[in-house]
């Protein structure tokens, strides 16, 4: 039969092109520098945004776990854009132009450094994992768009599937907690990967499932049964017991290349005693509420007191809005800040699921603040845990936190002003700018009387421990559980809301810096604060919507944006916040 015309053409039009694509330097593989000969007119905040599209791609593109390939790729992009970004004049770029070039160069040094870490991590996990170069080889052909050949694919999955029992046999006596319970997760993540290659061709194509349903309906239970197996007797933990708290502690180098990363110029050690201090000073604000309540220097004493002064069941969404509407008028009183009335508006409520509790045993919050309050369905004892850790005093001093002029109005003007810098989000931005306005309020005196500077201190006392016990714990200096007896014992949390909180912190999902950002991020803030308003000329409101309007970056890089200082191309942090 004849190829018909349209076909023949295409052909032609290929066949002429190929000499011309083989010396494009936009091959397979290697970065189209698609604003390389325009760089000329654009600006970083546009180079910004064709990035996180090129970052985002590739991410989509790139998925196998353990792959070198996704490694080099993503480096390759970084490497890349460093190169372009180098290429732009950063002595004629203006203050926002020079804070986006820092802040992308910041970037940029990270998602190097990071890959870096995460081939460190994929290395410590080979022997675990032996069998992985087989599967990945498969993925990583799929991203390359190489259909698989049927008979050889399932030859692939035959031996790996032989692999992971011999694996499993030769490691019945090994333990290793930490490394044990990080090949679990690229096990479960190899088997998800693979389960979604299978699918690509299992029943589309008739050769393909004859040759691979067998082989592949035999490795994915082997890789199923061996991920469990190298959580319960080589990591030493039990699959079954879903409120386990599993962490994976990053080191000390990798916790100092985040530091550099978030502009933060003090090794962990430094900050643990930052943390230390600021402890202090909670403690003796917590034996004087005591006192003033009545109960001596037995701050436990004074916080069951505290505890008990919780909503009943039906009442938490009422005080939570009664709370919110308070610090709204707190602010406007003075002045503090500009509240869109959109803003004030638009903010919403939802309960939080009991399985959410167990993960976030407090509120959180946004355009929406989720209510941690305790169901019908939980044990008697979890429920009084819940409404006591919720009490009216607590809430005081976190609904600000969540809504104004916290999370929600620092979400509500970030989708209003420089959008393009979501790229350099941040939690010392994030939380730190609505833990700030917890050192605001206190100064300012939002709480009403000894029980609620209890219930301030609790939170600020909160922060601190939450430096002391992350960083220790990425530091290998404390246990997960250790973590949560910290908590309990010096912070005052009901124990289900410390594991709660611990779990959060170590398997959440959030940075290994995560947690140290609410304090840090806070103190940064309050010496801008101190610098612009109290030894400067700001006005107090004028500074507020200022730092809101940069978006998320690293505070060094807000102070840069606000006062023109420390705007050096590829500087190191430099800017000592605290002594």
């Amino acid at each position: 039969m004849r190829p018909s015309r349209t076909l023949l053409l295409i052909s032609l039009a290929l066949a002429a092109a190929a000499p011309a694509l083989a010396q494009s330097p936009a091959r397979h593989g290697e970065a189209a520098d698609s604003a390389g000969s325009a760089l000329h007119g654009t600006t970083v905040a546009e180079l910004v945004v064709q990035y996180q599209a090129d970052r985002g791609s590739l991410r989509r593109l790139w998925t196998a776990p353990m792959s070198a390939a996704r490694h080099d790729r993503t480096e390759r992009l970084n490497r890349d854009w460093l190169a372009r970004l180098e290429r732009v004049g950063f002595d004629s770029l203006g203050r926002d132009g020079k804070v986006d070039w820092m802040a992308f160069h910041n970037l940029l040094e990270h998602e190097l450094a990071s890959a870096g870490h995460e081939r460190e991590r994929d290395a410590s996990v080979e022997h675990l994992l032996p069998f992985a170069p087989l599967l990945v080889d498969l993925l990583e052909a799929r991203a390359r768009r190489e259909l698989p050949v049927a008979r050889s694919s399932a030859e692939t999955l035959d031996a790996a599937a032989l692999a992971v029992r011999d694996a499993r046999k030769r490691l019945a006596e090994a333990k290793e907690p930490i490394t044990g319970n990080r090949a679990a997760e690229r096990c479960q993540d190899l088997q998800r990967q693979l389960s979604e290659w299978y699918r690509f061709g299992g029943e589309y194509d008739p050769l393909f499932t004859w040759w691979c349903a067998a082989p592949w309906a035999e490795l994915e239970k082997e890789l199923r049964d061996y991920s469990g197996f190298l959580r319960r007797e080589v990591a030493g933990l039990d699959p079954d017991d879903p409120d386990q708290i599993v962490g994976d502690p990053i080191g000390r180098a990798a916790l100092l290349d985040e530091l550099a990363f978030e502009r933060i110029p003090y090794s962990p050690e430094r900050l643990l005693e930052i943390a230390e201090r600021e402890f202090e000073w909670c403690r003796a604000r917590r034996a004087e509420a005591a006192r003033e309540l009545g109960h001596g220097d037995d701050w436990r004493a004074a916080y069951e007191q505290v505890k008990g002064m919780h909503a009943e069941p039906g009442g938490q969404p009422a005080m939570i809005q009664m709370l919110a509407e308070e610090a709204i008028a707190f602010l406007e009183a003075r002045d503090l800040v500009s509240i869109p009335g959109l803003a004030k508006e638009s903010w919403r409520m939802e309960m939080m699921s009991p399985e959410r509790q167990k993960f976030t045993p407090y509120f959180t919050g946004g355009e929406v603040i989720s209510i941690s309050y305790p169901t019908e369905g939980m044990a008697h004892s979890d429920k009084l845990m819940s409404m006591r850790g919720n009490n009216l005093p607590f809430a005081r001093a976190t609904v600000h936190h969540e809504l104004i002029p916290g999370h929600h109005l620092q979400g509500y003007m970030a989708d209003r002003w420089r959008t393009y810098r979501r790229p350099f989000g941040t939690p010392f931005y994030l939380e730190g700018w609505a833990l700030y306005w917890e050192f605001r309020f206190w100064d300012l005196g939002l709480h009403h009387d000894a029980a609620d500077r209890l219930g301030m201190l609790f939170w600020r006392s909160h922060r601190a421990a939450r430096i002391l016990f992350s960083l220790n714990f990425h530091l290998e200096n404390w246990t997960a559980q250790e973590c949560v007896d910290f908590l309990v014992e010096n912070v005052g949390h009901e124990r289900r809301n410390a594991e709660a909180e611990v779990r959060r912190s170590v398997q959440g999902g959030y940075g290994p810096l995560y947690q140290c950002a609410y304090m840090i991020g806070g103190l940064q803030i309050r010496a801008l604060h101190r610098e612009l308003v109290e030894n400067g000329t700001w006005k107090e409101r004028d500074f507020h919507d200022a730092v809101l309007q940069q978006n998320s970056l690293p505070i060094e890089f807000v102070r840069a944006a606000l006062t023109g200082k420390g705007l050096k191309a590829g500087a190191p942090p430099s800017w000592t916040w605290d002594g």
